[in-house]
């Protein structure tokens, strides 16, 4: 949905159930808009005192109770939405909770009639165009609900509170002190003043830029904890994929066979190295078209090379017991050559309990899939891959639009040091380079920024949140 049609109608009482879909112990109906009070009489029958869990039954249209549970009145601007919200906890029954929601909704539309259901990541929106959230903590918001390991949660968790949105204003507002003596400058070239000696602009320059490099190569570890590694398992078959997968795992994820190509289709599992999602796709063995058995190993050849495209890091696996076979060799020898560029291919030798590994590639690793030796060592080098820092600690969830825009306000830096070392400085397009500098880091919480942006962002929260 476009952000013109979300923030087009910002007045809307909405509605909407705020729990996943099935069955549970508790559901959560939440309303929130200017004035709840007709749909606090019509439901709960009474006024409810402020921020207090009060237990009474759920009233029908017919003044029958449909259930019995918690109401929690938030009146603004003291809410999660900064409007008036109202939470209702019932049984978590699908049926009821329908039910539910269609009476909150009968009973706002009775004196509201622009009321109407939420769309998604409304709530979580109004919460940001009210000031209760900036977009940064917004997105942890969703990112701290689809966290796939405890470290990803930890670090969406200082995100929610701020400490990601504290780090980007200390840099803006840096950035924006040396930009308001530039331009003051600028203003009154009569004063003669060597700005750039006596404001010590270039130290202070070279501080900031420092600054936020070192952000930006925090923001790249945060963003990986969150989007996390795509590692693709690649050979010819019967190398030893599945098995790794299976090692890796520690589960019987994919069949493992002695017969080559059993795997005809990818499977893909999330492991977890150091608190990093590793998300692990095992593929069909490559061979040519000619050597497939048939029209399904064919497709599934194809989809193995879709992956590999789309990897962080190959691991391009061997077997050691079978680096003396000609055929073998041919085969490895093909396939290396069509691995994309830019990827990352890390060279592993599997079979190390069966083979002798003699002298191989420098760089590479052996590992016995079924035995579990060197195991840790393929971890910790898929990790090196990732540019991940062991122990890294206080990290703040990014995406990879925040990686953008630190990216970009370093690259305008530069452009403004570049600028400021020149003996004939010229000031304007330094001034010009600090100011899109300052915008790209007002992108990160939505001080600057589009209203599409904004729609890609809240469209993808799920609803109710």
């Amino acid at each position: 949905m476009r952000a013109a049609a979300l923030l087009g109608r910002p007045s809307d009482p909405i509605v909407a159930i705020a729990t996943a879909p099935g069955r549970g112990a508790v559901g959560i109906v939440r309303a929130s808009g200017r004035d709840l009070s007709t749909l606090i009489d019509a439901v709960c029958g009474r006024p409810l005192a402020p921020r207090t869990a009060t237990l009474l039954p759920f009233l029908g249209a017919d003044g029958a109770p449909l259930d019995r549970g918690l109401a929690i009145h938030f009146p603004a601007p003291a809410s999660y939405t900064g409007e008036d919200v109202l939470e209702l906890q019932a049984h978590g029954g699908p049926v009821l909770l329908q039910l539910l929601l269609a009476r909150c909704l009968q009973a706002l539309q009775a004196t509201q009639p622009n009321a109407r259901l939420a769309d998604p990541g409304e709530f979580t929106q109004r919460a940001f165009v009210n000031g209760k959230l900036d977009l940064a903590q917004a997105e942890a918001v969703a990112d701290l609900i689809d966290a796939s390991t405890e470290a990803a949660a930890r670090s969406a968790a200082r995100s929610l509170d701020g400490a990601f949105s504290r780090e980007v204003h200390a840099l803006a507002e840096r950035i924006v002190e040396l930009r308001t003596l530039v331009e003051a400058t600028l203003d009154f070239p009569e004063e003669e003043i060597d700005f750039l000696e006596k404001a010590k602009a270039r130290e202070r320059l070279d501080a900031i830029a420092a600054a936020l490099d070192a952000a930006l190569g925090r923001a790249r570890l945060g963003a990986l904890l969150r989007e996390g590694l795509r590692v693709v398992l690649a050979g010819q078959p019967n190398v030893g994929k599945s098995s790794l997968l299976n090692a890796l795992a520690g589960a019987e994820l994919a069949i493992v066979t002695p017969i080559p190509g059993t795997t005809r289709d990818r499977v893909a599992e999330t492991i977890q190295i150091e608190g990093v999602p590793v998300h692990v796709t095992d593929t069909a063995g490559l061979r040519s078209d000619e050597q497939a058995h048939d029209e399904v190993e064919r497709i599934g050849i194809g989809r193995s090379w879709q992956a590999i495209e789309g990897a962080d890091v190959v691991i391009f696996l061997h077997d050691l017991t079978r680096l003396d076979e000609p055929a073998y060799r041919e085969g490895d020898a093909a396939i290396r050559p069509r691995l994309p560029a830019g990827v990352p291919v890390l060279e592993v030798f599997n079979k190390a309990d069966a083979g002798d590994a003699g002298a191989l590639p420098a760089g590479s690793l052996t590992l016995s899939a079924r035995t579990g030796v060197g195991l840790d060592t393929l971890r910790a080098a898929l990790l090196r891959e990732a540019g991940w820092q062991p122990g890294a600690e206080g990290l703040m969830i990014a995406r990879a639009r925040h990686v953008d825009a630190l990216q970009r306000a370093c690259t305008h830096l530069a452009e403004a040091q570049a600028h400021a070392a020149r003996r004939d400085a010229a000031l304007d397009l330094l001034a010009e380079e600090l100011r899109s500098s300052h915008e790209a880091l007002q992108e990160i919480t939505g001080e600057f920024g589009t209203e599409d942006l904004l729609g890609q962002i809240f469209g993808r929260f799920c609803i109710g949140k």
